[in-house]
């Protein structure tokens, strides 16, 4: 006997695309640039979304009389980043979906600072998202690397999506943009 489906609760998908409005024609040149975490320690970090994503580092800013400074990741060749400084500028806040990572002086040698990830109360942010052409392939190199799984490919309801957390706990949803049509 097939098991009872819950019924759907929030929107339904007439009244959530009822909720929306056409953009504004002064948008159409408006993208999605930046998403920022705050860091504990610019070393693990850097390490893990270079090494163990694969992202390329943009750009850092030192902002020496605030003590902090912010690193600009995302999935681009190294190759294409302009050499001159204004240039570089404009073109790393011109990319999609950069990831900025904050780091505040001080908080690597804080053995008590640590960030809210977002997904224990009071929830919050939740996670980034990641597309990778082999969900398994990805998460049995991340276990090779000793990465911390907060949901592996095949656990759960939802399969052939995996959830991953980064040094400072964020979690990162890894998907295979071809694969979610059967997970949806």
């Amino acid at each position: 006997m097939a098991e009872p489906q819950p019924e759907p609760c929030g929107l339904t998908d007439e009244a959530a695309f009822s909720c929306c409005c056409d953009a504004d024609p002064s948008t159409k040149d408006f993208l999605l640039q930046q998403t920022m975490l705050r860091i504990k320690d610019p070393k693990k970090s850097l390490d893990f979304y270079t090494r163990v994503l694969g992202m390329t580092l943009l750009q850092k800013f030192d902002f020496p009389t605030m003590k902090f400074s912010l690193y600009f990741l995302a999935y681009e060749d190294k190759n294409d980043i302009p050499q001159n400084r204004d240039e570089k500028v404009a073109w790393v806040f011109s990319r999609k979906a950069t990831l900025e990572l904050t780091h505040n002086w001080g908080t690597e040698d804080d053995k008590t600072q640590n960030y809210h990830n977002g997904n224990s109360d009071p929830r919050g942010f939740g996670h980034i998202g990641i597309a990778v052409p082999d969900v398994h392939g990805a998460c049995a190199r991340f276990e090779q690397l000793g990465v911390k799984f907060v949901k592996k490919p095949d656990d759960g309801k939802m399969k052939g999506l995996a959830f991953i957390q980064d040094p400072d706990g964020y979690w990162i949803e890894i998907l295979n943009p071809n694969k979610m049509i059967t997970i949806t």
